[in-house]
C-alpha cells in the first residue's frame, strides 16, 4: 500500500501591513516535495487552512527561485488546477494519511499558525508515529501545536527553518508579522540554522523534519521520504 502524503499551502495572497505588496505560496517549495514523493508512488493531497485558492508567490516565478520544477507545474493546467480547489482541514481524516509537509511562502506567517483544523491533523499524525515535515516559513504551521498533553509539539526538538536574518536580506523584515525563529523558540524548540544564508540545510529530530529556506526544499523532501520509505 502506497503513502499518503498530506502537502500544506496558504490562501493568503499579501501582507497584512500593506496590501498592495503581493505574497503566497513559493511555488518550488511545494513542487519539489511533490515531484520527489510522486517518484516514489506517494499519494499525495493539497489541504489549505481555509481550503479553495492558493495564490502564488510573485518572487517565487522568477529566477533563480523559478526553476525548471516550478516552471513545468505552472504550465500545466492540471497541476495549477490543484491549487485552485484545494481541500480544508475539516475534509482531512488524519488517520488516511502517513505524513504533513508545511510548505512555504510569506504568506504562511499569517493563516497557518492560526489554523485549529491543521494543528489537529498534525498532532494527530504526530502522535501516531506519521512524520511532520516543514520547509522554509512552514514552520510558522508549527508554532502554536500542541500534543495531547498540552505541551508543544516542537518544544525540546532541534528543527530549523526561514532565519531571521535572511528574512532581513530578502527586505521583508518591516513586513511580517513576527520573528518567526524568535517565536519557535519561545515555544522551547533547539533551533539552528546554516551558518550562510540561503544554503540548503535539513535537519531531523525522530518524526520531525525540518529544512531552513527554499534552496533546503528538495533535501528537506529527501529526508521525509527516506523515513516513510523505511516504514
Amino acid at each position: 500500500m502506497s503513502k499518503r502524503i498530506l502537502l500544506v499551502v496558504t490562501n493568503v495572497d499579501s501582507y497584512e501591513i500593506d496590501p498592495s505588496h503581493p505574497t503566497g505560496l513559493w511555488l518550488s517549495e511545494l513542487t519539489h516535495a511533490y515531484d520527489i514523493f510522486a517518484e516514489r508512488g506517494f499519494e499525495q493531497t493539497i489541504v489549505s487552512p481555509a481550503g479553495g485558492k492558493s495564490p502564488l508567490e510573485p518572487r517565487s516565478l522568477k529566477r533563480p527561485n523559478y526553476d525548471k520544477s516550478a516552471r513545468a507545474w505552472r504550465e500545466d493546467p492540471a497541476r495549477m488546477a490543484l491549487l485552485e480547489n484545494t481541500a480544508s482541514p475539516e475534509q482531512v481524516d488524519s488517520a488516511d494519511y502517513d505524513a504533513i509537509y508545511f510548505t512555504g511562502g510569506h504568506a504562511v506567517m499569517f493563516d497557518f499558525p492560526g489554523s485549529t483544523g491543521l494543528q489537529r491533523i498534525t498532532r494527530e499524525i504526530f502522535e501516531r508515529g506519521g512524520i511532520v515535515g516543514a520547509v522554509c516559513h512552514g514552520y510558522c504551521g508549527l508554532v502554536d501545536t500542541t500534543l495531547s498533553d498540552g505541551s508543544y509539539l516542537v518544544a525540546g526538538r532541534d528543527l530549523t527553518g526561514f532565519s531571521w536574518r535572511e528574512e532581513v536580506l530578502a527586505r521583508v523584515d518591516k513586513l511580517v508579522p513576527y520573528n518567526i525563529e524568535e517565536r519557535i523558540q519561545q515555544r522551547g524548540a533547539h533551533y539552528s540554522k546554516a551558518l550562510l544564508p540561503f544554503v540548503s540545510n535539513a535537519v531531523v529530530d525522530g518524526n520531525l523534519v525540518t529544512g531552513q529556506n527554499p534552496g533546503s526544499a528538495k533535501e528537506t523532501a529527501t529526508k521525509v521520504a527516506a523515513l516513510l520509505d523505511n516504514r
